[in-house]
Parts: structure tokens; sequence; C-alpha cells
């Protein structure tokens, strides 16, 4: 499967619910949504379903489609985040706070670096 790079860093097509979703593998989704779920955020199996933030018109988990870092790259028609000229901007790194994702950020620089050599 090629490696599918989401504009903040997720490898989409090592997340889980994508898994799911291009498997159609109904206990993944069962265990993905028990573990995503939060008090404030209960996610059903039904929930689980994810092209791949990139999916144009496929379909995308439901608090990614309000993403203001997936929101912004589209408008600036980039790749991901590493080809923007702005990177890595204030709403990228907060983005990578409040998630708590060292992994795409990694992956990004990494991308970014190979753009400027």
């Amino acid at each position: 499967m090629e490696k599918i790079i989401a504009y903040c860093g997720i490898i989409c097509s090592d997340c889980p619910a994508y898994v799911a979703t291009q498997n159609n593998d109904d206990v993944v989704r069962q265990k993905v949504a028990q573990e995503w779920s939060s008090e404030q955020y209960q996610l059903q199996p039904e929930d689980i379903n994810c092209d791949g933030c990139l999916a144009g018109n496929g379909v995308i988990l439901a608090f990614c489609q309000d993403c203001p870092t997936r929101r912004c790259a589209i408008e600036k028609a980039v790749r991901n985040c590493a080809h923007c000229a702005e990177f890595p901007c204030d709403n990228l790194k907060k983005h990578w706070e409040m998630a708590q994702m060292e992994g795409p950020r990694k992956t990004l620089m990494d991308i970014f670096q190979q753009l400027s050599t």
C-alpha cells in the first residue's frame, strides 16, 4: 500500500481508522471507537470511517472535517504542510501539541528537509 501522508503529517495509511475503512473491518472499528472516545467526545463504530485526510470526495472522520490545519492546507493547495512557505506555522505547532503527535511532526520535518536540499 502506498504511504498516504495527511496535511498535518499523520500517515493515514497507517491509521487504524483508515485501515478499518479500507478493509471494511467492523472489529477494528469497534476497537478504535473505544480507544479514541472520551467523556466529551463519544465515538461509535459507525463513526470510524475514513478514506484519509486528502480524500477529495471520500469520507473522513468528523473531527477532521473541521480541522483548521486541513482547511488551511486545502486553501493553500499544498500537498501537505511541509510544502507550505510558512512551515511550520503556529497553527500546525498548536495542532501537534494538542494532539500530542511527535510522529507527524517528524514526518513533515523529514519531508521539509528533503525539499530544502
